[in-house]
């Protein structure tokens, strides 16, 4: 009994040995790891970050006549804050009003000297004329006392009479003489009292402009909507402290929410892969629960250099063909743009292929060996490559190479 037990054990020793050595000698391929080649549909996406905007907005401007005032930059006072609903004549903000009203205060200044320079005319019109009346009124009275003594001297000598006549010509001639004058001083008060009373209104006009200006500078809603800020040149958006001006005077806008796109750029080597009317599945960061589709409207045909770098990136502009309510302008999105796909075609890993002296092969797997085997490829994307020919569906690769590999040979496609 205890020799039979002892063979059992022996043999058990045994087993475990002969086990050890076969298994054991490829321990080190079974640990590396392995890919199936599959059949499936393939995708190549090129992802993508952007924003959401509208594309259709109605700008919320300040005033438009800076420049006939000489307002170069006006500041933004105030602003509400972006995504705030607004009706139609609700407030929005308020431009600093420092530079109008140092011109309002001299307007004013000049319309009160104005107002003044006419009631001076005014006075000095009415003093002139009021002179050369009473001077007429002399005239007339000395000419009426010269006859009056004429018609006394019927008994005087002829050369009291005729002096007295001539007296009373001379004084007629001189009443025609001021009566003319009167005329012209009249005309000449009229012209000076126009002059004077224009520019009273200059500065009416001017001040009253200045006045309506400023009331421009509390800034309203046009209509309904959102309000979102609009951005600078440099990309920032105009809040408190920012300016507008002539050329660009809107102080914000109100998109149309049911217009939406994804304002997104791709890389150099992306921008290639990407075209007109390409499919995209947009993400959205604030609500991972929403996917929406659009498509590809405008691809750049020039880059444009990525703020705070030296890459060069292309602008790409994603038409939302649905709205979401909880979209909002300025989302942040996840554009998966769908540049290549193929039906019921065999894929494999990226890191499980190998090149060399131009020839691309895999590590398959054949049996307790190892093949190293030549493969024609097709497309790829961040993931796996396309297998044209070299192998089939279910074959297992090697997605590294063996460590126990001996067998440098590549069996090539015939």
């Amino acid at each position: 009994m205890n020799k039979k037990r002892l063979t059992i054990i022996i043999g058990a020793i045994l087993l475990l040995i002969i086990s050890y050595f076969y298994f054991g000698a490829n321990s080190d391929e079974d640990s590396s790891l392995t890919s199936k080649v599959v059949k499936t549909d393939f995708i190549n996406e090129i992802i993508t970050s952007g924003e959401v905007r509208s594309t259709s907005l109605k700008n919320i401007n300040g005033p438009r006549n800076l420049r006939k005032f000489r307002l170069r930059d006006v500041k933004i006072q105030d602003l509400i804050a972006e995504g705030t609903i607004v009706k139609k004549g609700d407030y929005v903000g308020r431009l600093d009003p420092a530079e109008v009203n140092e011109q309002i205060l001299d307007a004013r200044l000049n319309l009160e000297s104005a107002q003044s320079q006419f009631i001076q005319q005014q006075l000095d019109t009415t003093l002139t004329l009021k002179q050369e009346r009473n001077a007429i009124k002399d005239l007339q009275f000395n000419i009426e006392e010269n006859k009056l003594e004429l018609k006394q001297s019927i008994y005087e000598p002829p050369a009291t009479i005729k002096k007295l006549e001539i007296t009373i010509k001379k004084l007629e001639r001189d009443l025609r003489e001021k009566k003319d004058d009167y005329d012209i001083k009249i005309q000449q008060a009229k012209a000076k009292m126009v002059e004077v009373s224009a520019e009273v209104t200059k500065n009416q006009k001017s001040l009253d402009a200045l006045l309506d200006l400023l009331k421009s500078f509390t800034i309203h809603s046009e209509s309904d909507g959102m309000v979102t800020y609009v951005t600078e040149w440099d990309g920032r958006k105009k809040k408190v402290g920012s300016s507008i001006s002539a050329w660009n005077p809107a102080i914000a806008s109100l998109p149309d929410l049911s217009k939406m796109e994804s304002r997104t750029f791709a890389n150099e080597v992306d921008i290639r892969k990407i075209k007109k009317d390409m499919p995209v599945t947009v993400g959205f960061d604030a609500f991972p629960e929403i996917q929406l589709e659009g498509i590809v409207t405008d691809v750049a045909n020039v880059g444009e250099k990525k703020r705070g770098s030296d890459i060069k990136v292309f602008q790409i502009l994603i038409k939302l063909l649905k709205t979401d309510d909880n979209i909002r302008p300025g989302m942040t999105t996840s554009n998966k743009i769908l540049t290549y796909t193929e039906k019921d075609v065999l894929t494999i890993p990226l890191e499980s292929v190998f090149t060399i002296d131009s020839i691309t092969y895999v590590y398959k797997k054949s049996g307790l060996s190892t093949e190293k085997r030549q493969v024609i490829l097709g497309k790829s994307n961040n993931n796996d490559i396309i297998v044209k020919q070299g192998l089939q569906e279910d074959d297992i690769i090697f997605l590294s190479k063996p460590e126990n590999s001996t067998n440098e040979t590549i069996t090539l496609i015939k």
